[in-house]
Protein backbone atom coordinates (compact mmCIF):
# COMPACT_ATOMS: atom_id res chain seq x y z
CA UNK A 1 0.00 0.00 0.00
CA UNK A 2 1.50 3.53 -0.93
CA UNK A 3 -1.33 5.89 0.99
CA UNK A 4 -2.78 4.89 4.03
CA UNK A 5 -4.69 7.90 5.59
CA UNK A 6 -5.77 8.34 9.19
CA UNK A 7 -9.52 9.39 9.80
CA UNK A 8 -10.70 9.07 13.56
CA UNK A 9 -13.42 6.49 14.27
CA UNK A 10 -15.90 9.90 14.94
CA UNK A 11 -14.80 11.57 12.00
CA UNK A 12 -18.49 11.74 10.48
CA UNK A 13 -17.90 12.99 7.01
CA UNK A 14 -14.58 12.76 7.12
CA UNK A 15 -14.42 9.10 6.69
CA UNK A 16 -16.51 9.36 3.49
CA UNK A 17 -14.02 11.99 2.32
CA UNK A 18 -11.21 9.30 3.02
CA UNK A 19 -13.27 6.64 1.33
CA UNK A 20 -12.38 9.09 -1.76
CA UNK A 21 -9.34 10.36 -1.27
CA UNK A 22 -7.74 8.04 -3.15
CA UNK A 23 -5.79 6.38 -0.46
CA UNK A 24 -4.74 2.61 -1.02
CA UNK A 25 -5.98 1.83 2.95
CA UNK A 26 -8.25 4.07 5.02
CA UNK A 27 -6.96 3.80 8.85
CA UNK A 28 -9.95 4.21 11.37
CA UNK A 29 -8.48 5.06 14.15
CA UNK A 30 -9.71 4.14 17.63
CA UNK A 31 -6.51 5.24 19.29
CA UNK A 32 -4.64 8.45 19.57
CA UNK A 33 -7.41 11.13 18.00
CA UNK A 34 -9.98 9.18 20.50
CA UNK A 35 -10.60 10.75 24.13
CA UNK A 36 -11.11 8.56 26.77
CA UNK A 37 -14.63 9.23 27.38
CA UNK A 38 -15.41 8.75 23.58
CA UNK A 39 -13.55 5.36 23.30
CA UNK A 40 -17.30 3.39 23.52
CA UNK A 41 -19.11 5.70 21.13
CA UNK A 42 -16.19 5.69 18.94
CA UNK A 43 -16.12 1.91 18.69
CA UNK A 44 -19.74 1.48 17.91
CA UNK A 45 -19.34 4.30 14.77
CA UNK A 46 -15.99 2.13 13.74
CA UNK A 47 -18.33 -0.95 13.39
CA UNK A 48 -21.35 0.95 11.74
CA UNK A 49 -18.58 2.40 9.21
CA UNK A 50 -17.34 -0.79 8.59
CA UNK A 51 -20.55 -2.96 7.97
CA UNK A 52 -21.42 0.55 5.36
CA UNK A 53 -18.82 0.13 3.63
CA UNK A 54 -16.84 -3.09 4.07
CA UNK A 55 -18.66 -5.38 1.28
CA UNK A 56 -18.05 -2.50 -1.30
CA UNK A 57 -16.33 -3.50 -4.42
CA UNK A 58 -13.39 -1.24 -5.53
CA UNK A 59 -12.64 0.27 -2.30
CA UNK A 60 -9.78 1.06 -0.40
CA UNK A 61 -8.27 -1.20 2.40
CA UNK A 62 -10.27 -0.87 5.88
CA UNK A 63 -7.67 -1.02 8.77
CA UNK A 64 -8.63 0.16 12.44
CA UNK A 65 -6.14 1.17 14.62
CA UNK A 66 -6.91 -0.44 18.23
CA UNK A 67 -5.76 0.55 21.70
CA UNK A 68 -2.08 -1.15 22.18
CA UNK A 69 -2.10 -4.07 24.79
CA UNK A 70 -0.69 -1.90 27.38
CA UNK A 71 -3.94 0.24 27.88
CA UNK A 72 -6.48 -2.49 28.82
CA UNK A 73 -8.81 -1.43 25.87
CA UNK A 74 -7.48 -4.07 22.94
CA UNK A 75 -10.30 -6.67 24.17
CA UNK A 76 -13.14 -4.16 23.94
CA UNK A 77 -11.64 -2.83 21.09
CA UNK A 78 -11.46 -6.28 18.63
CA UNK A 79 -15.13 -7.48 20.57
CA UNK A 80 -16.87 -3.61 18.63
CA UNK A 81 -14.97 -4.36 15.32
CA UNK A 82 -14.19 -8.02 14.45
CA UNK A 83 -17.79 -8.47 13.21
CA UNK A 84 -17.78 -5.42 11.20
CA UNK A 85 -14.74 -7.58 9.07
CA UNK A 86 -12.02 -4.98 8.71
CA UNK A 87 -9.05 -5.75 6.50
CA UNK A 88 -6.58 -5.28 8.35
CA UNK A 89 -5.45 -3.51 12.16
CA UNK A 90 -2.95 -1.04 12.68
CA UNK A 91 -1.09 -2.37 15.90
CA UNK A 92 0.64 0.60 18.19
CA UNK A 93 3.25 0.04 20.19
CA UNK A 94 4.45 -3.45 19.29
CA UNK A 95 6.65 -4.62 21.11
CA UNK A 96 8.04 -7.43 19.12
CA UNK A 97 7.35 -10.81 17.68
CA UNK A 98 5.83 -11.85 20.95
CA UNK A 99 3.53 -8.82 21.29
CA UNK A 100 1.89 -9.68 17.71
CA UNK A 101 1.79 -13.33 18.95
CA UNK A 102 -0.45 -12.39 22.09
CA UNK A 103 -2.24 -10.06 19.40
CA UNK A 104 -2.64 -13.10 17.15
CA UNK A 105 -4.42 -15.17 19.62
CA UNK A 106 -7.34 -12.05 20.79
CA UNK A 107 -7.38 -12.00 17.24
CA UNK A 108 -8.21 -15.70 16.45
CA UNK A 109 -11.07 -15.97 18.89
CA UNK A 110 -12.63 -13.24 18.01
CA UNK A 111 -12.78 -14.22 14.51
CA UNK A 112 -14.20 -17.54 15.71
CA UNK A 113 -16.62 -15.55 17.74
CA UNK A 114 -17.74 -13.44 14.44
CA UNK A 115 -17.95 -16.47 12.11
CA UNK A 116 -14.63 -15.87 10.25
CA UNK A 117 -11.84 -17.78 9.08
CA UNK A 118 -9.59 -17.36 11.21
CA UNK A 119 -6.22 -14.85 9.65
CA UNK A 120 -8.68 -13.22 7.92
CA UNK A 121 -7.57 -10.15 9.51
CA UNK A 122 -4.57 -9.10 8.84
CA UNK A 123 -2.10 -6.78 11.38
CA UNK A 124 0.30 -3.68 10.04
CA UNK A 125 2.52 -3.49 13.20
CA UNK A 126 3.84 0.13 14.47
CA UNK A 127 6.73 -1.51 16.17
CA UNK A 128 9.06 1.55 16.77
CA UNK A 129 6.83 4.03 19.51
CA UNK A 130 9.27 3.02 22.30
CA UNK A 131 12.56 2.34 23.46
CA UNK A 132 11.86 -1.16 24.38
CA UNK A 133 10.21 -1.53 20.56
CA UNK A 134 13.19 -0.06 19.28
CA UNK A 135 15.07 -2.93 20.72
CA UNK A 136 12.81 -5.53 19.53
CA UNK A 137 12.37 -4.44 16.14
CA UNK A 138 14.67 -7.24 14.68
CA UNK A 139 11.82 -10.04 16.49
CA UNK A 140 9.06 -9.84 14.08
CA UNK A 141 10.32 -12.80 11.24
CA UNK A 142 7.71 -15.85 11.31
CA UNK A 143 5.90 -14.15 14.50
CA UNK A 144 1.92 -14.37 12.43
CA UNK A 145 1.38 -14.97 9.32
CA UNK A 146 -1.36 -12.29 9.54
CA UNK A 147 1.75 -9.36 9.34
CA UNK A 148 1.74 -7.31 6.13
CA UNK A 149 4.26 -4.40 7.08
CA UNK A 150 5.87 -2.81 9.97
CA UNK A 151 5.66 1.32 10.32
CA UNK A 152 6.58 3.77 13.17
CA UNK A 153 5.86 6.43 15.27
CA UNK A 154 8.49 9.30 16.86
CA UNK A 155 5.67 10.79 18.17
CA UNK A 156 5.23 8.27 21.49
CA UNK A 157 8.69 7.99 21.66
CA UNK A 158 9.85 11.31 22.09
CA UNK A 159 6.95 11.60 24.88
CA UNK A 160 8.42 8.51 26.07
CA UNK A 161 11.95 9.82 25.42
CA UNK A 162 11.18 13.49 27.23
CA UNK A 163 12.57 14.80 23.92
CA UNK A 164 11.68 18.52 23.56
CA UNK A 165 11.50 17.86 19.85
CA UNK A 166 12.01 14.93 17.42
CA UNK A 167 12.95 17.30 14.42
CA UNK A 168 15.36 19.83 13.12
CA UNK A 169 14.51 23.32 12.19
CA UNK A 170 14.41 22.55 8.42
CA UNK A 171 12.21 18.89 8.95
CA UNK A 172 14.50 16.18 9.48
CA UNK A 173 14.80 13.87 11.88
CA UNK A 174 17.16 14.17 15.07
CA UNK A 175 19.86 11.49 16.22
CA UNK A 176 17.90 9.59 18.23
CA UNK A 177 14.60 9.19 15.34
CA UNK A 178 16.93 8.40 12.56
CA UNK A 179 17.94 5.46 14.28
CA UNK A 180 14.25 4.54 15.04
CA UNK A 181 13.26 5.13 11.06
CA UNK A 182 16.54 3.15 10.27
CA UNK A 183 15.49 0.16 13.09
CA UNK A 184 11.85 -0.40 11.57
CA UNK A 185 13.18 -0.15 8.04
CA UNK A 186 15.89 -3.29 9.05
CA UNK A 187 13.33 -4.84 11.02
CA UNK A 188 10.79 -5.21 8.05
CA UNK A 189 13.46 -6.08 5.59
CA UNK A 190 14.02 -8.90 8.46
CA UNK A 191 11.33 -10.14 8.72
CA UNK A 192 10.43 -9.76 4.98
CA UNK A 193 7.82 -7.69 5.36
CA UNK A 194 7.44 -3.74 3.34
CA UNK A 195 8.48 -1.21 5.51
CA UNK A 196 5.82 1.60 5.92
CA UNK A 197 7.17 5.59 6.25
CA UNK A 198 5.69 7.70 9.11
CA UNK A 199 3.40 10.70 9.12
CA UNK A 200 4.82 13.83 8.11
CA UNK A 201 3.23 16.61 9.80
CA UNK A 202 3.35 19.61 7.83
CA UNK A 203 0.49 18.87 5.55
CA UNK A 204 0.45 22.05 3.95
CA UNK A 205 4.11 21.96 2.35
CA UNK A 206 3.94 19.52 -0.08
CA UNK A 207 6.59 20.72 -1.63
CA UNK A 208 8.81 19.51 1.83
CA UNK A 209 6.39 16.47 2.19
CA UNK A 210 6.98 15.26 -2.02
CA UNK A 211 11.52 15.98 -1.06
CA UNK A 212 10.76 13.82 2.36
CA UNK A 213 8.85 11.31 0.77
CA UNK A 214 11.18 10.92 -1.90
CA UNK A 215 13.95 10.10 0.50
CA UNK A 216 11.99 7.56 1.91
CA UNK A 217 11.63 5.54 -1.28
CA UNK A 218 15.07 6.00 -2.05
CA UNK A 219 15.88 4.24 1.54
CA UNK A 220 13.27 1.18 0.72
CA UNK A 221 9.92 2.46 2.25
CA UNK A 222 7.31 1.86 -0.01
CA UNK A 223 4.66 3.60 1.40
CA UNK A 224 3.59 6.10 4.27
CA UNK A 225 0.93 6.78 6.65
CA UNK A 226 -1.08 10.18 5.74
CA UNK A 227 -2.39 12.80 7.97
CA UNK A 228 -4.78 14.68 5.48
CA UNK A 229 -6.36 14.06 1.86
CA UNK A 230 -3.70 16.39 0.18
CA UNK A 231 -0.87 14.37 1.12
CA UNK A 232 -2.62 11.07 -0.47
CA UNK A 233 -1.77 12.26 -4.50
CA UNK A 234 1.95 13.08 -3.35
CA UNK A 235 2.19 9.83 -1.83
CA UNK A 236 0.36 7.84 -4.57
CA UNK A 237 2.88 9.05 -7.03
CA UNK A 238 6.03 8.81 -5.70
CA UNK A 239 5.54 5.28 -4.26
CA UNK A 240 4.03 4.50 -7.76
CA UNK A 241 7.39 3.05 -10.21
CA UNK A 242 7.43 4.83 -13.46
CA UNK A 243 6.96 2.48 -16.77
CA UNK A 244 10.80 3.11 -16.90
CA UNK A 245 11.36 1.63 -14.09
CA UNK A 246 8.68 -1.00 -14.48
CA UNK A 247 10.67 -2.04 -18.48
CA UNK A 248 14.33 -1.76 -16.80
CA UNK A 249 13.14 -4.04 -13.97
CA UNK A 250 11.43 -6.46 -16.98
CA UNK A 251 14.90 -6.04 -18.39
CA UNK A 252 17.30 -7.07 -15.82
CA UNK A 253 15.03 -10.13 -14.76
CA UNK A 254 14.83 -11.15 -19.00
CA UNK A 255 18.48 -10.90 -18.86
CA UNK A 256 19.36 -13.37 -15.88
CA UNK A 257 16.24 -15.63 -17.48
CA UNK A 258 18.35 -16.34 -20.58
CA UNK A 259 21.92 -16.53 -18.30
CA UNK A 260 20.52 -18.73 -15.34
CA UNK A 261 23.80 -19.48 -13.96
CA UNK A 262 25.30 -16.14 -14.42
CA UNK A 263 26.00 -14.09 -11.47
CA UNK A 264 25.90 -10.94 -13.23
CA UNK A 265 24.65 -9.92 -16.89
CA UNK A 266 25.25 -6.91 -19.59
CA UNK A 267 22.71 -4.57 -20.03
CA UNK A 268 23.68 -1.52 -22.63
CA UNK A 269 27.33 -1.69 -21.26
CA UNK A 270 26.21 -2.17 -17.78
CA UNK A 271 26.86 -4.79 -15.45
CA UNK A 272 24.00 -6.06 -13.02
CA UNK A 273 24.42 -8.82 -10.61
CA UNK A 274 22.37 -10.83 -8.37
CA UNK A 275 21.02 -7.70 -5.46
CA UNK A 276 19.97 -5.94 -8.57
CA UNK A 277 17.84 -9.07 -9.83
CA UNK A 278 16.33 -9.08 -6.65
CA UNK A 279 15.50 -5.71 -6.48
CA UNK A 280 13.70 -5.93 -9.69
CA UNK A 281 12.52 -8.84 -9.06
CA UNK A 282 10.58 -7.38 -6.15
CA UNK A 283 9.49 -4.03 -8.09
CA UNK A 284 7.60 -6.32 -10.64
CA UNK A 285 5.88 -7.99 -7.30
CA UNK A 286 4.31 -4.84 -6.01
CA UNK A 287 3.44 -3.52 -8.88
CA UNK A 288 1.99 -6.73 -10.51
CA UNK A 289 3.94 -6.59 -13.53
Amino acid sequence: MRSLLFVPADGGSKLDKAMASGADGVIIDLEDSIAPERKAAARQMAFDFLKSNAPKANRPQLLVRINGLDTGMTDDDLAAIVPGKPDALLFPKAEGGTSVIHLDAKLAAQEAVAGLAEGSIKVLAQTVESSLGLFLAGTFRGSSKRLIGMTWGPEDLAAEIGAEANREADGSLTEPYRIARAMCLLGATAAKLPAIETIHVDFRDLDALRKDTELARRDGFTGRLAIHPAQVPVFNEVFTPSQAQIEKAKAIVSAFAAKPGAGAVGIDGRMYDRPHLARAQALLARTGA
